[in-house]
């Protein structure tokens, strides 16, 4: 009994194509995933930039805490003048 597997042949030839198409297709995305790495200069430039925003948040909330200070003394000061004008204020 002699079978003819031509088409079994075909077939797996076939699969064993798309296979090696998309080994093929994979390596290259990891080829080009290995060029736009980030080198040392890129990660000195993200540091600066992080850097330079830590700088002005830092710069911000000090002037939100002078602000807040401020506006806690005018509150003394109207409080203060309510009680001497006997004037009570409601918030």
């Amino acid at each position: 009994m002699e079978k003819d597997f031509s088409e079994l042949v075909e077939y797996l030839d076939k699969k064993f194509t798309s296979l090696e198409n998309r080994f093929f297709s994979l390596e290259s995305k990891v080829e080009n995933l290995q060029e736009t790495k980030a080198d040392k200069s890129d990660v000195n430039n993200l540091m600066n930039a992080v850097d330079a925003y830590a700088k002005k948040a830092d710069t911000y909330f000090q002037e939100m805490v002078m602000l807040s200070h401020k506006v806690d003394r005018h509150e003394r000061w109207f409080q203060q003048v309510a009680s001497k004008l006997d004037i009570k204020l409601e918030y």
